[in-house]
């Protein structure tokens, strides 16, 4: 049983103040408009319709819980910089993801979807930066890789993966593909590392 295998709607918000108050941890999902984040979170809890796929960037409006049983929990954030929103609603979405990201206590990582054919957008550096500044872990997923040669890929990895070391180091990147099932087990593994209790040393 994997680790979203449990997956399940918990419940949804759309002010800071009414963000749940469950005592457990949880772990973030975000990226640009149309990067493959729904469908990747999809995938990982080998769900057709978990979170509501939609050919309209920025369908996500809210920030959506998803229960994974334990006290954990997947928190699905809006999508950012797609335009063709009322200009005040971009800036409570603003507002409430920045609010989400820098004061919320129990997320314990924030797992960011790029388009691999797109990679580090202006937006994506920004989200990088914004978050960073809060110490905790970022783990990058590289969707739509199937779309790239193997020796794309292989080379967008390595790219993204050397700019990130070199300004970001509390952040990972893999590559990931929801049509192929590709990177699951990587992205399970990460995230669970995030969720294991605090006292858990390892071992040698």
């Amino acid at each position: 049983m994997g680790l979203f295998s449990k997956a399940a709607f918990f419940t949804t918000v759309n002010h800071f103040r009414d963000l749940p108050l469950h005592g457990g941890k949880e772990v973030a999902f975000v990226g640009r408009s149309n990067a493959g984040k729904s469908s990747a979170i999809n995938t990982l809890a080998n769900y057709t319709r978990l979170a509501f796929t939609s050919k309209t960037p920025g369908r996500t409006q809210h920030i959506n819980y998803f229960s994974l049983g334990d006290n954990l929990f997947l928190v699905d954030l809006p999508g950012y910089g797609y335009a063709k929103v009322p200009p005040d609603i971009q800036q409570h979405w603003e507002a409430l993801l920045s609010q989400y990201l820098q004061r919320r206590d129990s997320l314990c990582g924030l797992v960011i979807i790029m388009d691999a054919r797109h990679p580090l957008t202006s937006l994506d550096v920004q989200m990088l930066d914004w978050f960073s500044q809060t110490g905790k872990p970022v783990h990058v997923l590289l969707t739509k890789s199937d779309k790239l040669s193997r020796q794309q890929s292989t080379q967008t990895l390595n790219q993204v993966r050397s700019h990130l070391t070199q300004h970001y180091p509390h952040c990972t990147v893999q590559l990931f593909s929801s049509s192929k099932k590709l990177g699951v087990a990587e992205a399970e593994a990460v995230i669970a590392g995030w969720f294991a209790p605090e006292d858990l040393e390892p071992t040698a």
